[in-house]
Formats: C-alpha cells, sequence, structure tokens
C-alpha cells in the first residue's frame, strides 16, 4: 500500500505534468493563431503542434475562443502588472516616467511574440466580439486607468499644460499600435523604426520646452 508521502508525490507529479500539457497547448496555440490567423487555426493542428490528442485540449479549454482569452489572461496581464509597477513611482516626471514605460513596451511587446497576439487581436477582433471584450476588460480598460492616473499626476503638477492626455490616455498608447499594424502590413517595403517612433511620440506629448526633465 502507498504510503502518504509516495501518493503525495505522485499528486504533484500529475499536477506537473497537466500544467506541462497545458502550457505546451497553449504555446503550440500561439504559433498556429499567428500563423493561420484566429478564424482559420485548427485545434487539430494546435493538438499536434503540442503533441496532445485533440481531446486533451478540452480537458483544460473549453472552446477555441476560450483558449485564446487564455493566451491573453497568460501573455498580457502579467504585462498590465508590471506597468502599473512602473508607474507607481510618483517621484518621476512624465517625461522620465513616459520613457521607461515606452521602453517597456517596446521590449515586452514589440520586440516578443506578444506583437502578434495584439495584430490578432487588432485584425480579427471586430468577427470575434468576444475577444475584443475580454482585451478590453483585461487589457484596454486597465491600461488606460494607467495612463490617466500618471497624466492626472502631471497636470496636477503643472507638468503638462493641457489635459488632453488626461482626457484622451489612449494617445500614449497610439504608437505602439501604429508599430504593430505597419509592422505586419509595411515591415518588408519599409522597416519602422519602433524605439525612434516613440521617443519621438514621447517628444510631442513631454515637450523638453514644457519644464520637466530630459530622460
Amino acid at each position: 500500500m502507498a504510503t502518504r508521502l509516495e501518493k503525495t508525490s505522485s499528486g504533484r507529479r500529475r499536477r506537473e505534468a497537466s500544467e506541462q500539457r497545458r502550457q505546451a497547448i497553449l504555446a503550440a496555440a500561439i504559433e498556429v493563431f499567428t500563423a493561420d490567423g484566429f478564424a482559420s487555426a485548427r485545434l487539430d493542428t494546435v493538438a499536434a503542434k503540442a503533441g496532445v490528442a485533440k481531446g486533451t485540449i478540452y480537458l483544460f479549454f473549453k472552446d477555441k475562443e476560450d483558449l485564446f482569452e487564455q493566451i491573453l489572461l497568460t501573455e498580457l496581464c502579467p504585462v498590465i502588472g508590471k506597468a502599473r509597477t512602473i508607474a507607481g513611482n510618483t517621484s518621476l516626471p512624465i517625461d522620465v516616467l513616459l520613457a521607461h514605460l515606452f521602453d517597456f513596451l517596446r521590449t515586452e511587446i514589440l520586440d516578443t511574440h506578444r506583437r502578434d497576439i495584439l495584430r490578432l487581436v487588432i485584425t480579427e477582433g471586430h468577427r470575434f466580439p468576444r475577444i475584443a471584450e475580454i482585451y478590453h476588460r483585461e487589457v484596454v480598460s486597465k491600461g488606460m486607468t494607467i495612463l490617466q492616473r500618471i497624466a492626472r499626476r502631471a497636470h496636477s503638477k503643472g507638468e503638462l499644460v493641457s489635459n488632453g492626455l488626461v482626457r484622451f490616455p489612449q494617445l500614449a498608447i497610439a504608437p505602439v499600435i501604429l508599430a504593430i499594424v505597419w509592422d505586419g502590413l509595411f515591415s518588408k517595403f519599409q522597416p519602422l523604426d519602433a524605439a525612434g517612433l516613440l521617443e519621438a511620440h514621447r517628444r510631442l506629448l513631454v515637450p523638453p520646452t514644457s519644464g520637466t526633465r530630459k530622460a
């Protein structure tokens, strides 16, 4: 008869193996969705790439949209958490804070496979409202709250003359969206310097002449 320690160890191994299968499915789904698009992607292909039976996918995910939802939560929610931490440094002037945030977004999104995930949301979200709703709830709304908090604080300190960024925090994230769209459509013909774009945009939002320090 198995001892309690043996049962505990066996249960832990089963949980670890189960989590490994789940992570393999998520990684495979990112590749398949990126290559084929969400609408055309097939769970059979995801299962084959993950090295599992198709039925195994349904042990972890209800359907293809649920699988994509979990990709969003797994890949992008941690980014929001880190961005919130950066934005919480109230000692920095807004131009320096935006420099840190833009550099973070470049390295964590534009320079990674997360860029492809966001491109899928942009290109196919209108056909799959549930995906757009999930992305807005878990990423967009939280990101806008972070940016608006930064803008309000800067405006109250006199670092921003206009309240435009307070009213429209979407302005801050606009170059990230532009870079993703441009990369998908035109990068083969005219590569975009994303880092330069973000820096130029930061200078437009907070000109050096406004009295804030340079980064």
